[in-house]
């Protein structure tokens, strides 16, 4: 089993894909697999936190570990806070292995940065899911809906990728490493040295192709390698969705100069509604360049946009990894790319639905977007 931070994986020819489109879909699924295991669970998420959903999770949980499941649960101490104590003992006295990543300590100074932003679930050994999705309400509890005949639907809009076949042991590697690494996960892994990544040749697309690709912070750049690569070699179209913009320069240069080359290039980000008002406001200050070059950018209203997906010609990737400064110096990622047509078609059209669901900026729009935020910020303080 591989536990090598710096080795990529190479593809899998027999994967089988399906997208879930936000809680209202992959909820329900997440519960059906915990209620239908059984010899193993295993779960590595960022974003845990006690209510509706947590609840529900913990009591299913619950039952498969009395059933004779083994349930590991690998928690992000940070994106965890929000888990209380008494649900944290709950879960232990259920027997489920318990463990949170890189507790936070005030001896351990910059090294409390490092995070575990992966989002993993394993079902005995042969189905595994990732995404942009967490245990906590907002991903997962539908609200009422206030007009008639409008289905229910949770206040982030995210997306599932349900994975199966031998690729699944790919997956489970990853999770061993995070849990091994879980309590000191800086002596071992992240301040290791930064390593140039070797590059996976590209196959030709067909049905059941898939590879995991991940990052261990900044000494693994297998994703953006991946990303930056199939970006410059795209013959059709880039379309990137993503919540939190702030890119690297490498990563801004590859879409302006695709955009440039008449690529369809495309970046899909949240509106007004967003879980991190600073960061969007930060990321905004790239859309000049981007709009000069061509790159079309679509904000989502209806909702908060939580995914993490790239749509380049054929190629997919989903997952974890939003692709932005931070990420990608200190957090674990993890993400599925494939070349599956099956699955391309279902990722376009949920890309497809999305866009007719935002409002395109112009660079004139921008701009003045910018002059009202100013002129806000100003009043604000005055």
């Amino acid at each position: 089993m591989q536990l090598n931070p710096q080795a990529p994986f190479n593809w899998r020819h027999d994967c089988r894909f399906e997208l879930l489109i936000d809680g209202t879909e992959f909820f329900p699924r997440i519960l059906q697999y915990i209620e239908q295991a059984q010899t193993n669970i295993d779960i590595e998420l960022y974003l845990t936190e006690s209510g509706k959903a947590a609840t529900q999770i913990m009591t299913a949980l619950a039952v498969a570990a009395e059933r004779g499941v083994a349930v590991r649960c690998l928690f992000d101490a940070n994106g965890s806070a929000g888990l209380n104590t008494e649900d944290r003992h709950e879960l232990r006295r259920s027997g489920i292995d318990l463990r949170f990543y890189n507790p936070i300590s005030v001896f351990r100074g910059s090294r409390n940065l490092y995070r575990d932003h992966r989002k993993v679930l394993l079902f005995d050994q042969r189905i595994a899911c990732t995404g942009g999705l967490g245990f906590t309400d907002e991903f997962c509890v539908a609200e009422d809906s206030s007009e008639a005949g409008k289905p229910a639907q949770t206040p982030w809009h995210d997306q599932m990728l349900v994975v199966e076949g031998d690729i699944v042991a790919d997956w489970q590697s990853l999770f061993e490493q995070s849990w091994q690494l879980a309590s000191k996960p800086q002596r071992r892994l992240l301040d290791s040295p930064p390593q140039k990544h070797a590059m996976i040749k590209l196959p030709a697309a067909s049905a059941g192709l898939g590879r995991v690709a991940f990052s261990a912070s900044r000494n693994n750049r297998d994703l953006l390698a991946s990303l930056i690569s199939r970006i410059r070699h795209a013959k059709s179209r880039v379309w990137l969705a993503t919540p939190y913009f702030v890119p690297p320069r490498s990563l801004r240069r590859a879409l302006t100069n695709a955009a440039r080359h008449g690529i369809d290039v495309r970046l899909q980000v949240c509106g007004n509604a967003t879980d991190l008002p600073s960061v969007r406001y930060a990321g905004q200050i790239y859309y000049a360049e981007l709009l000069r070059a061509g790159v079309r950018v679509f904000e989502y209203q209806p909702r908060f946009l939580h995914l993490k997906t790239v749509l380049v010609d054929d190629w997919v990737s989903l997952g974890s990894c939003n692709f932005d400064h931070w990420t990608l110096h200190w957090n674990l990622e993890a993400n599925q790319n494939a070349l599956d047509p099956s699955l391309t078609s279902a990722v376009q059209r949920s890309f497809e639905h999305d866009f007719q669901q935002s409002r395109e900026l112009t660079l004139k729009i921008w701009f003045w977007g910018r002059v009202k935020k100013l002129a806000d910020l100003f009043l604000s303080v005055y």
